[in-house]
């Protein structure tokens, strides 16, 4: 009887004893620790999502708003990625190029050497139609490529200028029609369609050749001269395109640049080209405006097109001439 109800007490206990360890268990088990914690009184901890950095700021396709008050106002911009064209609603229009011409007039000639270095005097001509935008050198360089002031047969290209068409594969560019000017290079007519194109050409290497386009565009980035400094056949060139940058494209590496001006007696007007390509983009402006309105006014213009099209905008930290006006 004893030994009955020992063993009887002893069955009770046992089956107490896990009814009390069965909740438990199950608790841990589902994650519902009576200590008030999760897995055993340890908190879990979830990363919090790394935080996504902003893209880095480029020039791409958008509104440009500026009141021009001049002839002719054009732009063009060249995704060199996609090698898509965007621009304004007349960006085949042409207007002259002026000195802008004169970095495809160095390329041109390189390009024709090869890998055989031209003399030291030639050289140096090379980098002072570049970087001093010399009227002189230029003049000699375009000698040495078979370039001519005769005037053209039927208005057709001289040699030069006919690469450039060929190379780049201009669809718009042709040679400068105003009378006893025919052959001047700085009278190639152009429009900022093309010159977008020319910039591509230069930077992809297909103008200068793959020996002298680091060169060309390392000549291009020490472009210099502010635009207050004019002298009768060279001059400060470094404004513009270059203005409307902010510090967070022109950080990204080199801009190349090479812009083109002259005050035309025989239309009274400023001739402005601006032309300027990096690794992601190339971007020209063009534009003839009376003369009485000086070049600060057309590199103003260059600066506020380019400072528009900066995507996405770094907001506060961009110092760049806001723009100005509606077209």
């Amino acid at each position: 009887m004893r030994s009955r109800v020992i063993m009887v007490l002893a069955v009770t206990a046992v089956l107490l004893g896990t009814g009390l360890l069965v909740p438990t268990a199950y608790a841990k088990l589902a994650g519902d620790d009576p200590t008030g914690g999760t897995g055993g009184g340890t908190a879990e901890k979830v990363p919090a999502p790394a935080p996504t950095a902003p893209p880095a700021p480029t020039l791409a396709d958008g509104p440009v708003s500026v009141t021009f008050k001049g002839e002719f106002f054009a732009w063009a911009l060249q995704d060199r990625k996609t090698g898509q064209v965007s621009g304004s609603k007349n960006m085949t229009s042409t207007s002259s190029t002026e000195s802008m011409l004169k970095v495809w007039i160095v390329s041109d000639y390189l390009r024709e050497l090869g890998d055989q270095k031209p003399p030291a005097s030639m050289l140096k001509n090379a980098s002072l139609a570049i970087r001093d935008s010399n009227d002189d050198a230029t003049n000699r360089i375009y000698a040495k490529s078979g370039g001519s002031y005769r005037a053209l047969d039927n208005g057709r290209p001289g040699p030069v200028l006919k690469r450039a068409i060929d190379i780049c594969g201009l669809k718009d560019t042709k040679p400068g029609n105003v009378p006893g000017y025919e052959g001047w290079w700085s009278f190639t007519r152009m429009s900022p369609r093309d010159a977008a194109r020319l910039g591509d050409c230069i930077a992809d290497g297909k103008a200068a050749g793959p020996h002298w386009t680091k060169w060309v565009l390392n000549e291009m980035a020490q472009v210099r001269g502010s635009v207050s400094k004019q002298l009768a056949r060279a001059g400060g060139g470094r404004w513009g395109i270059i203005d409307g940058l902010p510090d967070e494209i022109t950080k990204q590496g080199p801009v190349a640049m090479k812009n083109g001006w002259t005050p035309l007696s025989y239309d009274g007007n400023w001739h402005v080209s601006c032309l300027a390509v990096t690794d992601k983009w190339s971007l020209a402006v063009m534009m003839r405006y009376p003369v009485r309105q000086q070049l600060t006014y057309g590199a103003k213009v260059c600066a506020s097109v380019a400072t528009q099209l900066v995507t996405p905008q770094p907001g506060a930290a961009l110092k760049v001439p806001q723009p100005i006006g509606k077209l």
